[in-house]
């Protein structure tokens, strides 16, 4: 089990730990606070997140920006990365391409799922990561798929 995952499973009981463990990911990767992230689930092929709406991840239409939904993506695919592959590979993203489906009013909730599954590799590899992302009513305005490069660790 990946160190995430573990500090995911010991916060998530406690009042407030989700919280605590969205601030944690932020300290580690400090550009993802600028959406300020709130932990939903985290399991092995799931990260859940949403983004609350607020002004500072508007643009100038009153709706969420297309960056903040990109972060949020990255976001959910890479922690559900760690928390997916086995502990002796390693992830970079690699790229991400994205459809913006819908106008991004309010809450956004997003859902990353892998579209392969995670095994060992004794070699460098493409990993597609799907990430779903709707409005609070469910509507689907954002959808992508982040490529991240896995390879074993090195030694």
């Amino acid at each position: 089990m990946s160190a995430a995952l573990k500090l995911w499973s010991r916060l998530s009981r406690w009042p407030g730990g989700a919280w605590l463990y969205g601030r944690l990911i932020c300290l580690r990767a400090p550009y993802f606070a600028t959406i300020a992230p709130r932990f939903v689930r985290l399991e092995p092929g799931r990260c859940e997140i949403t983004l609350r709406d607020r002004r500072r991840v508007h643009n100038h239409i009153g709706t969420v920006h297309a960056i903040a939904l990109c972060n949020l993506a990255e976001l959910c695919a890479g922690v559900m990365s760690e928390a997916t592959l086995p502990t002796g590979m390693r992830w970079i993203p690699k790229g991400m391409t994205v459809e913006y489906l819908a106008k991004a009013v309010g809450t956004m909730h997003a859902v990353a799922t892998p579209q392969a599954p995670a095994v060992a590799f004794a070699e460098g590899r493409e990993w597609p990561v799907q990430v779903d992302v709707r409005d609070a009513g469910g509507q689907a305005v954002f959808r992508a798929v982040a490529t991240m490069w896995v390879s074993p660790r090195r030694a």
